[in-house]
């Protein structure tokens, strides 16, 4: 078991359908060039029909504010529950796709399904990255995205932590000293 996992939020719709939530631990980043992305979704799940139907999905970075909403739609059925509605989340919708991704979620990955693999008791959608959104407020002084105040969290074993403190740069194993 590869732990710990980014526990993510994957909003999808229907046409002239309420959107739905997913919550996603088995995702990740599979290419840089062109940038792909995949979730593992089980077949019976209620978003495994939308994504598979609609073709499209976004990918929402969960942050410690969003932890409860993320465990809920994780537990929860979109069949029975308007999971933006009881959340009170809000539903943005971008230039990219008319799926609404979560306003709260510091960012949002616009996907579009170039590949479904049945591997057993899950599929893999490996969605292409059409586009991404990022909350403005985590933008720093430099314009760069500060990704480490949006207080993103981990999934493991059944619990959610919060990310810790930097342990190092890329290459910083490397790198000359001065």
């Amino acid at each position: 078991m590869l732990y710990p996992v980014p526990p993510v939020m994957v909003s999808c719709r229907r046409k002239d359908e309420r959107p739905n939530i997913i919550t996603v631990a088995w995702a990740g980043t599979v290419c840089s060039d062109p940038a792909m992305v995949s979730i593992s979704v089980r077949p019976e799940r209620y978003s495994h029909a939308i994504i598979k139907e609609s073709g499209e999905f976004a990918v929402n970075l969960v942050t410690e504010k969003l932890v409860k909403a993320c465990d809920w739609c994780g537990v929860q059925s979109g069949r029975d529950h308007d999971k933006f509605k009881e959340m009170k989340l809000g539903e943005y919708i971008s230039e990219f796709m008319d799926v609404p991704a979560i306003a709260e979620s510091p960012v949002n990955i616009y996907c579009r399904v170039i590949k479904t693999e049945a591997l057993g008791s899950h599929d893999l959608f490996i969605g292409e990255v059409v586009g991404v959104t990022v909350d403005d407020s985590y933008m720093d002084d430099r314009g760069r995205f500060a990704l480490e105040n949006t207080g993103l969290i981990t999934y493991s074993h059944g619990e959610y932590y919060s990310l810790g403190k930097c342990l190092g740069k890329f290459g910083f194993s490397v790198k000359k000293k001065r």
